[in-house]
This record gives structure tokens, C-alpha cells and sequence, in this order.
């Protein structure tokens, strides 16, 4: 399979392509009264041709920004598309936001059009827009009550029958070097800065990703979409590249829906973030625990000689009863994610290696990636046929990356962004001699595989000198199947302590086991002393990401008053 990235001077020009090549074939499914329901391509283009002559119509120019507020649907990517053909500016933007959150947003980006999807979306988004100055349009997906302003709703927007070929000639002229849209950094603390991605980025994300899974021939492929379109990993990968080869793409309705969907829809392809592989390796590590006897045995067998496999140790004798243990155990867990799965992708944090070892060895073909919103997002990914779990893997074909004197890690190349939107200083300070500053700690080795080591301004210093990543601290608690969450303290202090969110079920006996147990896999320094259960860390509480990220800062200063009391334990 050969693509056109090259040829492909925008995303919408993309996304225009894609309509005439594929034509009647579906493109996009959402559930509509309990049932999957196809958009196919041509509706794609012709409704995004559409939606933009309605938005030109209601005075949305070039360079105007055009905030979209919704969950994974059909309608977000017609939406985006329509407003990159325009040569204006898509802003996506998280549903979990609070008006709080849009008015930043909406004040910042200086947006006066918002297309939302529901009703209560649409209540949040006019909070927000009352403080930030109002707005001049909504795009109202569903019916959204009274509003107060001028409502333009969806059908009567893509309402025209005609064929995309006006828009598409114009989508045509548009340079690489326009922007395309302003992504919001979820951020782990601050105010989000507007990420501003020129189409370059996207369509060099998405050539990169392309010839690096090339091993996978990727060709008639189905793909499940969970994690938000508002975030860049999900509206690069998710989005513009599944899309431009072709995949049907699969629209989840939620986390709470998406073990049956997988069953549904046998992805043959996935995104996720660390939080799911952990999730779901604690709710089989939990099954087989409550099972016991020869089952468990059996599952500890087919791990072992799994885990042989993917370190390249020999199987022995026991290799000849590899395939048995193949069709009673690995095949149960592939089954889990549908059964048809070719490779997943894990970005969004770091996956923890003994994690993505667990799932490699029970058959699940987990590759770990790295990235930020200002390169594009994807800098670095594990080549499908050459994974090595305990890397980030090799940086795109097209992107160049160096470890700076002091360990930062530098990215140069077209993915990386134009700048923050109204904030030169941060753009500045972000992009130095043409190379993006990540403010990530890392290493390459002689193979040019890259490790992360943690954020360079999150690195913990005890008393003793010692410096401590708190990402791998946690990483390891939270590979321990009695710990759902972990945030680790001790700047400054003798030792290290935690917050722990225990995992469903596990009372404090099993916490200590899974403490004294990840403190074995420990540097003396990086061990937990004392620690301290504590409630759920969700978004709704402000403790989470919209992609599932701690937000640390947050944390440690709504536990600041039980962090000191765990120092004043015995003397501590």
C-alpha cells in the first residue's frame, strides 16, 4: 500500500481524497439505537463540504478559530475537516472542561464559533463563553435548549445535497505551513497553553507512523476510538492517519462500554494510554488469583514460557507444549481485545516495562510510543517487528532527535509545532536553534532506541543528594495489582512516601504486599517507607487528565497536610 503524503498538501485535502477514493465504503460508525451505523466516505466529504459553506455563510473566515466541543462521534472529524477547509483554525476541546476551563479557552484563542454536540456540553460551553465575552454562533450537533444566541443546527448545516468538488479545489491551495488547529495541553499543572500544529505536523505524524508500522501491513484494518479527539495522540493518530489508509473507524460511547465493544467490534488495530493495560492486567491477575489450583498454574506456565519468548530465552522441553498453552490461556486474554488484534499503541504516559512484558507474553502485540502535543505528537514509537518494551523505540523515520548535555531530550523535524498561540515567550523558551526543548529526560542507546527517564523539572532530590524519577517509582507501584494509583513524595526529606489509591478490592493488607513487593524491584533510595491510602484521583476531582495523567502538582498540594503527617509518623 502505497499513500500520498507527500501529495497531500493539508489535512483537509486529506480528508477530501480519502471521500473520492473510498466512495461508498464506510468510513466512520457511531451506535444509534443499539446498533453500529455507518457514515461511508462520500457522506464524509460531501458533509463537510457542506458544513464549511454554512460556516463561510455565518462569516467564518481564514485564520478564524472554531472551538469543537463533543465526545468521539462522526460528526467531530466532518467538523474538523470543514473547518480546516476554510483555511480557518480548529480548536478541540476536552467535554470533561468546566466553564472555567472554556472561558480560558475561548478568551485565550479569541474563538467567537463553537460547534457542540449535546445539550449539556452546549450549557458548559455558554457559562464559559458569558465570561469570556460571549459568542456569535453555536453549532449545535443535538437539540441544545435555549441558548440565547443565534443556533445553527447540524442537519440544516450539512443540509446541501452537492458534490464536494467547490471546497475541495479550494482545500487544495492551502500551504503545509497554515495552521490547523490549536490543541490545549491537558497539562499536569498551569494554565493550557494553545498548542499551534501547522498541517505539516499532522501529515508528517502521520507519514512517519505509516512507514514505521509498515511491518504490520496495515490494509483493510477496524479500529476502535476511546481516548478523546480533543487530545493531539488521538486526533493525529486516531483520526487523520487511521483514516488516510482507509480503516473503518469504531466510535466507543465511553470507558464503561468498552470491554463489550471490543467484543463488538474486534479491533484490528488500538490506541491506549498506561492506565488501560493496567487496569486490565489487575482484572486478570484478580480472576486468576480468585480461581486458583491448576487453572492458576496453567496461567503462571503460560506466562513464564510467554515471558521466555519475548526476552529471546530458549523454551526448552517445554516448547513442546507451547501451542496448547497458546490456545488455553493467551488465546482467552487476546480474546479480551476482540481476537483480531495486529498492534497496539500505548502513549499518552509511560507504560511501565513489566506491563507491556505481561501483555507481550499472553499475545498481545503492545508497542510503547512516546510524544508531546508540540511535536505533532509522535516523536518515537517501537517498530512493530523489533519491540523492545522497555523503550519508547526508535524516533520516526522523518524526526530527528539528541540528548542535550544535561539529558533533555531535543526533537527537530516538520512535526514540530509553530509555537503557543498569544505566547511568544513560552514559544521561545519551547524552541531554540530549530529544536524543540521537551523538558523530558532521556537516553538513546547504540541501537537508537530511546528511553524516558522522567520530566526534567519533576526529578525528586532527597537530603541525601539522591535524585529519584517519580515516574518509575510510581510506575512500579502501579504495576502491583493491589495499587490502582500512586503519587510519591519526598523532596528534600531522608526517604520517599506515598498516596496510594488502592485497586478494586484490595484492602490494606494487600496494599502493604504490593508496596513491600514493588520495593524489592526498588533502588534503596527510590523505596516507600510510609504511605497513605487516599481517595480515587478522577478527573471530576481536578486530580486527573482528560487522557487519564495524575496531575502530580495537584496531588501534592491537596495532600500537602498528610504528606508532613507521614514524616511525623514515629519520628519518620
Amino acid at each position: 500500500m502505497v499513500r500520498d503524503y507527500p501529495d497531500w498538501p493539508n489535512c483537509a485535502a486529506l480528508m477530501f481524497a480519502c471521500a473520492s477514493r473510498y466512495g461508498d465504503r464506510p468510513a466512520l460508525w457511531a451506535k444509534r439505537a443499539g446498533a453500529w451505523r455507518p457514515t461511508p466516505w462520500r457522506e464524509v466529504g460531501r458533509q463537510a463540504a457542506a458544513l464549511a459553506r454554512s460556516l463561510r455563510a455565518r462569516g467564518v473566515a481564514p485564520g478564524d478559530r472554531v472551538v469543537i466541543v463533543s465526545e468521539n462521534r462522526p460528526e467531530f472529524p466532518i467538523a474538523d475537516t470543514a473547518i480546516m477547509a476554510l483555511r480557518a483554525i480548529a480548536v478541540p476541546t476536552y467535554t470533561t472542561n468546566t466553564p472555567a476551563d472554556h472561558a480560558h479557552i475561548l478568551r485565550d484563542s479569541g474563538a467567537r464559533v463553537a460547534i457542540v454536540s449535546t445539550a449539556a456540553l452546549a450549557r458548559r460551553v455558554l457559562e464559559g463563553a458569558a465570561e469570556a465575552g460571549g459568542l456569535d454562533l453555536l453549532v449545535a450537533i443535538d437539540d441544545p435548549g435555549e441558548t440565547g444566541i443565534p443556533v445553527l443546527r447540524w442537519q440544516e448545516a450539512v443540509a446541501d445535497p452537492s458534490p464536494p468538488d467547490d471546497i475541495e479545489t479550494e482545500a487544495a491551495l492551502i500551504p503545509r505551513e497554515q495552521t490547523a488547529c490549536l490543541i490545549y495541553t491537558s497539562g499536569t499543572g498551569g494554565a493550557p497553553k494553545g498548542v499551534m500544529l501547522p498541517h505539516r505536523a499532522i501529515l508528517s505524524n502521520c507519514r512517519g507512523a505509516f512507514d514505521l508500522l509498515r511491518p504490520l501491513r496495515l490494509e483493510d484494518e477496524t479500529y476502535l476510538s476511546f481516548l478523546p479527539l480533543s487530545h493531539s495522540y488521538e486526533h493525529t493518530c486516531g483520526q487523520f492517519f487511521l483514516l488516510s489508509i482507509g480503516t473503518q473507524v469504531f466510535y466507543s460511547a465511553g470507558a464503561d462500554r468498552l470491554a463489550a465493544e471490543m467484543q463488538e467490534v474486534r479491533p484490528t488495530v488500538m490506541t491506549a494510554v498506561p492506565r488501560l493495560f493496567e487496569v486490565i492486567r489487575g482484572r486478570i491477575l484478580a480472576q486468576v488469583e480468585r480461581e486458583g489450583g491448576f487453572r492458576k498454574r496453567l496461567f503462571d506456565l503460560a506466562l513464564r514460557q510467554g515471558l521466555k519468548r519475548v526476552q529471546g530465552e530458549p523454551l526448552g522441553l517445554l516448547g513442546l507444549v507451547d501451542p496448547l498453552l497458546d490456545r488455553l490461556v493467551r488465546a482467552k486474554v487476546r480474546a479480551r481485545f476482540g481476537g483480531r488484534l495486529k498492534g497496539i499503541m500505548s502513549g499518552g504516559a509511560r507504560l511501565d516495562p513489566e506491563v507491556g512484558r505481561f501483555f507481550l507474553a499472553l499475545g498481545i502485540p503492545v508497542m510503547q510510543g512516546y510524544g508531546q502535543t508540540e511535536a505533532g505528537p509522535v516523536v518515537a514509537a517501537n517498530p512493530p517487528d523489533r519491540i523492545r518494551i522497555d523503550t519508547v523505540g526508535l524516533p520516526l523515520p522523518n524526526v530527528e532527535v539528541r540528548i542535550a548535555g544535561d539529558g533533555e531530550i531535543l526533537v527537530r523535524g516538520e512535526l514540530v509545532m509553530q509555537g503557543y498561540w498569544n505566547n511568544e515567550e513560552a514559544t521561545r523558551a519551547a524552541i531554540r536553534d530549530g529544536w524543540l526543548h521537551t523538558g523530558d529526560i532521556g537516553t538513546l542507546d547504540s541501537d537508537g532506541y530511546l528511553r524516558i527517564t522522567d520530566r526534567k523539572k519533576d526529578f525528586i532530590k532527597t537530603n541525601a543528594g539522591e535524585m529519584v524519577s517519580p515516574a518509575r517509582v510510581e510506575g512500579v507501584l502501579m504495576g502491583q495489582p493491589g495499587i490502582a494509583q500512586a503519587v510519591v513524595a519526598g523532596d528534600g526529606e531522608a526517604h520517599l512516601v506515598a498516596l496510594i489509591v488502592p485497586a478494586e478490592g484490595a484492602d490494606e493488607v494487600a496494599v502493604t504486599l504490593a508496596v513491600e513487593a514493588a520495593n524489592k524491584r526498588l533502588a534503596v533510595p527510590e523505596r516507600v517507607r510510609r504511605w497513605k491510602l487516599v481517595e480515587p484521583f478522577t478527573i471530576e476531582n481536578g486530580l486527573l487528565t482528560p487522557t487519564q495523567k495524575i496531575r502530580r502538582p495537584a496531588v501534592l498540594g491537596r495532600y500537602r497536610a498528610a504528606i508532613a503527617g507521614l514524616y511525623r509518623e514515629r519520628g519518620a
